[in-house]
């Protein structure tokens, strides 16, 4: 039940995502239902793009990270001390990772485990899917259930919070894109192994609160080490670098205060819903706060939900009304 919930919660944000591209396409007289697909088959198409460009270089740089002449196990061969220590810790987590015959054993099993991902990936998509197409009618009806007097307190705040959801995830994409597309071209000009793998990483953790960016500065410090100490500390200034770009340029100017949380609210969310419904649903923690608080906002500070501004981001503000 927990992760069906999860799943849900992650299908409506998925759907405020792209509720301003659908309502636009609609205004076009493009049906609704053909506006969910367009927006989907563009989603694969950049997908696919991206794997295109990247996979076959990926694939290079795990091959020599993972081969038994990588560059971690060399290096732990010549280095001493704290340095040794580390890399050759690193080097055994390497070896450790199941081989290709390996994987083959069990494979029964990793299938049953992809078929569950695939069906995850379905259940979410198809219900954010018909939430796009059914939205109006469920808000309809729980309107129907309030009194009269706070029907449009009711609507308004549910606009509200759809418009938070929407601007926070299409921002945490372009972020996603922007550091990790930012972080591999530094870690190329720096010289740093494998400056793909480690800034597509990088990247990706962008999604999960407080611990990615800590994440993405150890790996590529870890992965400089292999060369020289001056190298990881220029690869962790790099990390550094970008995190504050992003904090006082990026957001401010993307996403602004879409949820409006604070960082110590931030920490007490990843951890409470990374208790309650595991570490899968750690990448929900900011959308679920950001819920809370605009309830905890109209319900008991009494704020006006039609009064409250939030950021468009990528959509003009006319396609988000």
């Amino acid at each position: 039940m927990r992760i069906i919930v999860a799943l849900l919660f992650l299908a409506f944000t998925i759907a405020a995502a792209l509720r301003p591209g659908v309502d636009a396409l609609a205004r076009r007289r493009v049906p609704r239902s053909a506006g969910v697909l367009l927006h989907y088959a563009v989603f694969a198409g950049l997908v696919a793009l991206v794997l295109w460009l990247v996979i076959p270089l990926a694939i290079d740089q795990v091959q020599g990270a993972l081969g038994d002449q990588h560059t971690i196990g060399k290096a732990a061969q010549r280095s001493t001390g704290f340095k040794h220590d580390l890399l050759e810790a690193l080097d055994r987590r390497l070896r450790r990772l199941p081989s290709a015959s390996e994987l083959a054993e069990p494979a029964f099993e990793y299938g049953r485990v992809a078929f569950e991902i695939f069906i995850g990936i379905f259940f979410t998509f198809a219900s954010a899917a018909y939430w796009l197409l059914e939205r109006e009618r469920a808000v309809d009806l729980v309107c129907s259930l309030v009194p009269r007097p706070k029907r449009k307190t009711v609507r308004d705040t549910w606009h509200l919070i759809d418009l938070k959801l929407g601007a926070f995830v299409r921002g945490q994409l372009l972020l996603i894109l922007f550091v990790g597309a930012v972080l591999s071209g530094a870690f190329w000009a720096i010289g740093l192994p494998y400056w793909l793998l480690v800034g597509v990483f990088g990247g990706l953790v962008e999604i999960v609160p407080v611990v990615g960016p800590i994440a993405a500065g150890f790996v590529a410090g870890a992965v400089g080490l292999t060369q020289s100490l001056h190298l990881a500390l220029l690869a962790g200034a790099v990390v550094l670098a970008v995190r504050l770009l992003e904090d006082y340029l990026v957001i401010p100017r993307v996403m602004g205060h879409s949820v409006g949380l604070s960082p110590l609210v931030v920490l007490v969310s990843v951890t409470t819903v990374g208790i309650l419904f595991g570490g899968f649903a750690v990448i929900l923690a900011i959308p679920i706060a950001s819920v809370v608080g605009t309830l905890v906002d109209v319900a008991i500070r009494d704020r006006d939900p039609a009064e409250e501004q939030v950021p468009a981001v990528i959509f003009p503000a006319k396609d988000i009304e």
